[in-house]
């Protein structure tokens, strides 16, 4: 598979220039040289800098001029949907616009409606949700006056960066720590978007809640209750995904909010075998027996305890089922669960422990020895 960084590569530049070109005073060639000298050696976001480096220093030097001349270039979006394309006779659009939309981010401060207006532009050719970061940190009351006109535009582009632009812990992105302190100025834009058209910002609505769950976990389990009241099918679908993060760690409010109350039962989990190597499966069964006289709404996970570096542990969730229980009816859940190198986490040998969780609480515990491996760069517990 060719690496995703290559998506900045030389037809893009290419792409870039002519387009440029077209629409403005600009040194083409000069352009081509500087954004390819040195572009093979370095990984994505590197590469979109780099190429915003070479825009720096051929674009106009007045960057309302600048502006302008970019928006000119850009692609005819009413011809092409999507974001697929890195440019065509019709103009720039695509990955292409990455670095375009850094150029403002870096320059747009003394320019800053102009800059917002601009980024506006380009999102409908690909995403402005780096680039507004700068400017809500540096200004949030008139940049949401921005966000807020977005959030009700026509193109689902907008109104999607209205909400995507304004997510307090974004991936890839800097983090806005205003809002990361209170989000109260992007709860109406959420508000407003929650029953979009379609699904690709309301998805986006749901990934701004599950960021501010992450520091605000009561106030979105609030939120996720009062959205639910009479919600459509797509609104419980977004609300679910937004609380994520919450249902996930058990929190009762979110879990009370989708129906799921403190569990009453009787519970034992085994785990086998109780000792493996990296490589091996382990069978996980865990037994519910209900204890009131009414059927239980159950959303079952259990929690791994992995062994860390210097004997501490640190656990991991993964989901299980959801089921009813009925009563006087127990049921047994049988679950695997492969131990395999990942790349995101280092295994070490020692006691695991295995918690299931129903409901957020912890029902029944089991452990397994994890072996250390010989001659194969497994950790030691040395």
């Amino acid at each position: 598979m060719e690496p995703f960084k290559n998506v900045f590569n030389a037809e893009l530049v290419a792409s870039m220039a002519r387009h440029l070109s077209g629409a403005g005073p600009f040194e083409a060639d000069r352009f081509q040289t500087l954004a390819m000298d040195g572009l093979e050696a370095l990984e994505l976001k590197a590469r979109s800098r780099h190429i915003a480096d070479a825009l720096e220093a051929c674009l106009p030097s007045d960057f309302v001029a600048a502006c302008a001349q970019m928006v000119a270039a850009l692609h005819d979006n009413e011809t092409s949907k999507g974001w697929e394309a890195q440019g065509s006779d019709h103009g720039i659009r695509g990955w292409a616009m990455l670095p375009m939309g850094e150029y403002v981010a870096r320059h747009g401060q003394d320019h800053f409606d102009l800059s917002l207006q601009t980024l506006a532009a380009f999102t409908s050719g690909f995403s402005s949700e780096f680039d507004v970061r700068p400017f809500l940190d540096a200004d949030l009351p008139r940049a949401m006056g921005h966000v807020t006109r977005w959030a009700q535009d026509e193109n689902e582009h907008l109104r999607r960066l209205a909400s995507e632009g304004t997510r307090p812990r974004l991936p890839w992105g800097m983090q806005l720590k205003g809002l990361i302190a209170d989000p109260a100025p992007i709860l109406p834009v959420l508000d407003a978007l929650r029953d979009d058209p379609s699904e690709y910002v309301r998805r986006s609505v749901a990934n701004n809640l599950n960021d501010i769950a992450k520091d605000h976990p009561d106030l979105v389990a609030r939120i996720a209750a009062d959205w639910l009241v009479d919600a459509s099918p797509a609104r419980v679908k977004l609300v679910r995904h937004a609380c994520r993060t919450l249902i996930k760690v058990g929190h009762p409010g979110a879990l009370a909010a989708f129906g799921y109350h403190p569990p009453k039962l009787r519970a034992s989990l085994a785990v086998t075998p109780a000792t493996a190597r990296m490589g091996d499966d382990l069978c996980l069964d865990l037994t519910l027996a209900g204890t009131n006289a009414a059927p239980q709404a159950l959303v079952v996970d259990y929690v791994l305890h992995y062994v860390r570096a210097r004997g501490k542990t640190g656990p991991k969730v993964f989901k299980w089922t959801q089921l009813e229980l009925a009563p006087d009816a127990p049921r047994t859940l049988t679950r695997v669960h492969k131990l395999r190198e990942v790349t995101t986490r280092r295994h070490y040998p020692g006691l695991h422990r295995i918690e299931a969780q129903v409901n957020g609480q912890v029902v029944a515990e089991a452990a397994f020895t994890l072996l250390p491996e010989t001659g194969t760069g497994f950790p030691s517990e040395t």
